[in-house]
């Protein structure tokens, strides 16, 4: 008896095209016969117009003969594996594609390792053959054990108690981590084949992350109990940490898993445990392909698996602490766990606001800040200074006839790098040399405006030059950002300067402002923050209070020190509600005067919200195409509750020489809105389709966006 097996395939996203022989179905999976009924979730390589591609088998049928049927085209080879892919797994990659509104192929086959694509048969074989044959055994000793405070363990036992999901808000510095490790521990413990899933936000937090996790549980587990997934790995890195979480416990493969928002999709057959740290940050909501939310697919793999999940931070995304907060009949959809106080006897900062209306123009450092900076170093403390904007500056201009540095490629400016003297596009990436003159008039006076974190380092060299620290040295300055962290290793060098107390000041962007524990910082200083207070992103309040409370928590975390640690602000809006609740570290007082705005204004997390994407030509063809699908979507189901805005173009118009323009959609019933977006699929493909729309290059569905 011969088979047909649905094959999930790496098509062009959301494909309705079918290649000879074989038959394509509207969920994207193509059909392909097979004398073997292979399960679901098997590895497999099909022929795919001229190329052989890998495949996942996505469900099998007996072959009925149908003279008038399409011949089908047979399966090549399949890839051996200790056990097929899990339903759970399936299952979540199927939510994943149908929420997101993407193809299952193309969410199942990104969530796999790329090298998986280019590899044989043979080749994988004697790739498994070696990566079992590595592991070592791993010697059984005693855990480290650790003291923990009162609001660590009240939070642990409601862990081990409760089902979840919790919500673990903590400030900074209360040990949330040391709540991961423990929480880890017991379920490790617990089960023999249970795994474990850590998640953070950004791949320069997971060395440090790992470093704590490594030495707890790889001595119990051994040496390769713990791994990473994220996309810094190289190709044969990540194929062999995948394997190790894929081979789970009772094959001798991975107990702990570390990774970005791509370790959400990692095959973990025995998974009982997902912690999501900073669950608030953005890096969590993909911007490209199918832009999945890692940390609401965290929560929903939870209650496929029976796993448990923790979403942890102290500043959590709104709406994480409306699910928190706000029961419906007698239940909150997250269980809170607070733990206000921080380790030790630190205390959080003093939080100081330097009103800027008060200096003189063009000021950088008030010359109050400037003295507690001195103040801090003479006693051999350290100072951090935050601005979130690498470069120089982001603007070079003409004084003589207005020329700026715009990027020809790009409706953005060129960022002056002036290490390098370079000009760049931090879009698109078109890089050139700073001009000697004026490109307009010929004028030799060309100057930065604004500033960025080469500035900051630059002008603080010269107003240390003279301070000392206490051994008599000059102070140091260090600045990291994504432009001195560009070399591999280069961003865990400067780390360990910094704990090792050979840097005195570090300025940085938001890459220094979260995750990282400074014993030594005493001060932090945030400079211009004020860009966001009044963005037409409703999100942009609550993004800049998180940056602001996470980059004060890195200061006082060391209870020795002498002296009470600082969180200085340079504003010229100090009376704005946003300061007021910083000042007071009141995170609860200003999300639930976030939540009563937006649910006045009809703001998620109180709607739903999803945005159509068309990338074409020019300006004209993307919103006319936007146009013409929404005039064609108004007899859809559930149209009548769905509000479909005026198209627009993106806040940046044009990068690499490619227009974009968006529409927003918008209902308050989540399923109208889904029911909307899957009917609007093949108005979206028929349109493109049309003769008067060849100039769109492509265009994408993005639900519950975060960049509007």
């Amino acid at each position: 008896m011969s088979y047909a097996l649905s094959v999930a395939l790496l098509t062009p996203a959301h494909s309705g095209i079918a290649w000879r022989g074989d038959a394509v179905h509207q969920s994207g999976l193509l059909t392909y016969s097979s004398q073997y009924a292979y399960d679901r979730g098997t590895l497999v390589r099909v022929p795919l117009g001229r190329r052989e591609v890998l495949g996942v088998v996505w469900q099998n049928t007996p072959s009925v003969p149908d003279t008038n049927a399409l011949v089908l085209r047979e399966i090549a080879a399949t890839f051996e594996l200790p056990h097929p892919l899990t339903e759970n797994w399936l299952n979540l990659v199927e939510f994943a594609a149908k929420y997101y509104q993407r193809s299952i192929g193309e969410v199942a086959l990104n969530a796999l390792p790329p090298q998986l694509r280019n590899l044989t048969s043979e080749q994988w074989a004697r790739k498994l053959r070696s990566t079992v044959k590595r592991r070592p055994a791993r010697p059984i000793v005693n855990p480290v054990t650790q003291t923990l405070t009162s609001e660590q363990s009240g939070s642990l036992e409601k862990i081990t108690s409760r089902p979840g999901p919790f919500l673990l808000f903590g400030s900074t510095g209360s040990g949330k981590t040391e709540v991961y490790l423990q929480a880890v521990h017991q379920v490790l413990q617990a089960d023999p084949t249970a795994q474990a899933l850590v998640m953070v936000p950004e791949i320069n937090l997971t060395p440090q992350l790992e470093t704590r996790f490594v030495e707890r549980f790889s001595p119990i587990y051994g040496a390769q109990a713990v791994i990473s997934l994220h996309s810094a790995l190289t190709p044969a890195q990540r194929l062999s940490n995948w394997l190790a979480a894929h081979q789970g416990a009772t094959e001798g493969g991975a107990r702990v898993i570390l990774g970005t928002r791509m370790a959400v999709f990692a095959s973990m057959p025995g998974l009982r445990l997902i912690v999501v740290d900073e669950e608030h940050d953005p890096s969590y909501k993909s911007q490209d392909g199918a832009r999945y939310s890692a940390r609401d697919l965290a929560v929903y793999r939870g209650r496929l698996e029976n796993a448990k999940v923790i979403l942890g931070s102290a500043t959590p995304s709104i709406e994480s602490w409306r699910h928190a907060t706000t029961c419906i009949g007698n239940k909150s959809r997250y269980q809170l766990l607070e733990m206000p106080s921080r380790v030790g006897s630190g205390n959080l900062p003093t939080v100081r606001l330097v009103d800027m209306t008060h200096q003189p123009a063009k000021t950088l450092f008030s010359p109050q800040l400037l003295d507690a900076m001195r103040q801090r170093i003479a006693k051999g403390e350290q100072c951090m200074v935050l601005l979130n904007r690498r470069g120089y500056a982001p603007i070079l201009g003409c004084s003589a006839c207005g020329w700026k540095s715009g990027c020809k490629n790009c409706s953005a400016y060129q960022v002056f790098h002036k290490i390098d003297r370079t000009l760049r596009c931090h879009h698109c990436g078109f890089t050139e040399k700073v001009p000697r003159a004026c490109p307009e008039c010929g004028n030799l006076d060309i100057t930065p405006l604004g500033r960025g974190t080469e500035q900051i380092e630059e002008q603080l060299a010269v107003l240390f030059a003279s301070i000392l620290r206490p051994d008599g040295a000059p102070a140091r300055i260090l600045r990291i950002d994504a432009d001195s962290t560009r070399r591999k290793g280069e961003l865990g060098r400067q780390l360990s300067e910094v704990h090792a107390g050979e840097v005195d000041l570090l300025v940085g962007t938001q890459m220094i402002a979260k995750g990282h524990d400074f014993r030594k910082v005493t001060l932090v200083a945030a400079i211009n923050p004020d860009s966001a207070l009044f963005s037409a992103d409703f999100r942009a309040p609550e993004r800049m209070f998180a940056l602001l409370m996470q980059a004060a928590g890195r200061a006082g975390r060391d209870s020795n020190k002498s002296s009470a640690s600082e969180m200085w602000i340079q504003t010229s809006f100090p009376a704005h509600p946003l300061f007021k609740a910083l000042k007071q570290h009141d995170f609860s007082g200003f999300a639930n005067q976030e939540l009563k705005e937006r649910e006045q204004a009809g703001m998620p997390p109180f709607s739903f919200q999803a945005l159509i994407r068309a990338d074409a030509v020019s300006q004209g063809i993307a919103q006319s195409y936007l146009q013409d699908v929404a005039n064609a979507a108004l007899d859809l189901p559930q149209a009548e509750r769905v509000t479909r805005y005026p198209c627009v173009p993106m806040t940046v118009q044009r990068v690499a020489n490619v227009e974009r323009a968006q529409m927003l959609v918008e209902s308050h019933s989540r399923q109208a809105l889904q029911i909307f977006l899957s009917a609007w699929h093949p108005i979206l493909h028929a349109v493109r389709a049309s003769p008067a729309h060849r100039g769109i290059l492509r265009w994408a569905i993005d639900v519950d966006p975060l960049l509007i």
